[in-house]
Order: C-alpha cells, then sequence, then structure tokens
C-alpha cells in the first residue's frame, strides 16, 4: 500500500490533465544526485514488476524450439525459431526490436541469438531474458506483461511507465511505491541519491511525488 502523499499526487497528475481524444500513458520522472553515473555499476537497470500492472499493451516475443514454442504461441505475441532469427534481414531485425517490449529466449539458444541478434538488441537495451528449462514460459511471458524497464542510461534524469490514465489513483500509486522501494535499495546510498520523483500523463503538467 502506497502512502497517501504519493496517491495525492498522482490523484492531482490526473485531476490537471487535460481531455484528450486517446488514452494517456502515466510516466514516473525520476531525477537522481551524488552518483557517478559515467561508471556503468551506478547506472539504474532494473525491470520492475508492477503489482497493478502497465496498463498498456506490452509486447513480448519469445526466442524458442520445440514444447516451449508451441506453449508460448497461446501467450506471446509471436515466437521465432533459430532458423526464422537467421532469416531476417537487417531491417526487419530493427523493426522487431523497435517494436518489442521484451524478449525471452530458452537459455540454450542465447549465445546463438547473441551472434544474430546482438548488435540490434544490444544496443537498445533489449538482450533477452533467459528461459532455464525449469521455468514455465507460459508464466514468464505473463509476468512480463506486467514489467517495466526502469534505466537511468548515464542521464541524472530518466523516466519510466507507472500506469495509464484510467487506472485509479490508488493503483498507479502502489505502482510508483514498488518503484521507488526497489531504487532505495539499490542505490549506493538509498533515498539520498534522489534528487525528485515527478509523475504526469503523457500531455499533462507535472506533480512532485518526493
Amino acid at each position: 500500500m502506497a502512502d497517501q502523499e504519493i496517491e495525492n499526487a498522482v490523484s492531482r497528475a490526473l485531476e490537471d490533465a487535460p481531455e484528450r481524444n486517446f488514452r494517456e500513458t502515466v510516466d514516473l520522472a525520476i531525477n537522481l544526485r551524488d552518483l557517478d553515473l559515467n561508471d556503468p555499476s551506478n547506472r539504474v537497470d532494473d525491470e520492475v514488476v508492477l503489482p497493478e500492472g502497465t496498463g498498456q499493451e506490452t509486447k513480448i516475443v519469445v526466442f524458442a524450439e520445440g514444447e516451449t514454442a508451441l506453449r508460448a504461441e497461446d501467450v506471446a505475441d509471436d515466437v521465432l525459431s533459430m532458423d526464422e532469427i537467421a532469416d531476417l534481414e537487417d531491417g526487419e531485425a530493427k523493426d522487431l526490436a523497435d517494436e518489442t517490449d521484451f524478449f525471452i529466449a530458452e537459455t540454450d539458444l542465447m549465445q546463438s541469438i547473441a551472434g544474430q541478434l546482438g548488435t540490434v538488441l544490444g544496443p537498445r537495451g533489449k538482450m533477452p531474458t533467459p528461459l532455464d528449462p525449469d521455468d514455465d514460459v507460459v508464466e514468464v511471458v505473463n509476468r512480463m506483461k506486467n514489467t517495466v524497464q526502469v534505466r537511468s542510461g548515464d542521464r541524472r534524469t530518466f523516466h519510466t511507465r507507472v500506469g495509464a490514465q484510467d487506472m485509479s489513483a490508488s493503483e498507479i500509486a502502489d505502482n510508483i511505491d514498488v518503484i521507488l522501494r526497489r531504487l532505495h535499495a539499490d542505490l549506493e546510498k538509498g533515498p539520498l541519491n534522489i534528487d525528485s520523483v515527478y509523475v504526469k500523463t503523457t500531455m499533462g503538467p507535472s506533480v512532485e511525488v518526493a
């Protein structure tokens, strides 16, 4: 349960958002401080499962063979075998990377995928999540549908999605709370490394959370 200050900030952001003829996302802007982000070990690079979901469609592609591929077809947006990956032209691979939120791959295919698609997926921060033999691909895909990437790169200010405009303030606040708790746990000085946090809809004004 998020604290009341977060929920109040989300409520203001939703109320202040102008009327639009499309469904806006709700985003969190995080400003870091007292970190040397030229050192990759200080950068934020997390995947966080949101308890209330992202409020948006999340496109997931699975690289798999055999039975795993068959099971994945029921839940993933697309399933590609190694032969299909090898047949991708350069432009097709880039389009696939740009249009897909997350990739999942059977562990024994990871090395081949790195060779085939590493130069496309790596720079975009989209190398596949490994799927171990004991993992249930259906469970992993469904979990990833509620996952967002929280990544700073070398920038002091970065953004992540925390919901959609038609979600309740309470639901969005719970998602924000989970992200902030993860950052507090991962950053060297915890909350002291966070300068400020703002929430906003796609086209609406920013409201300070912390």
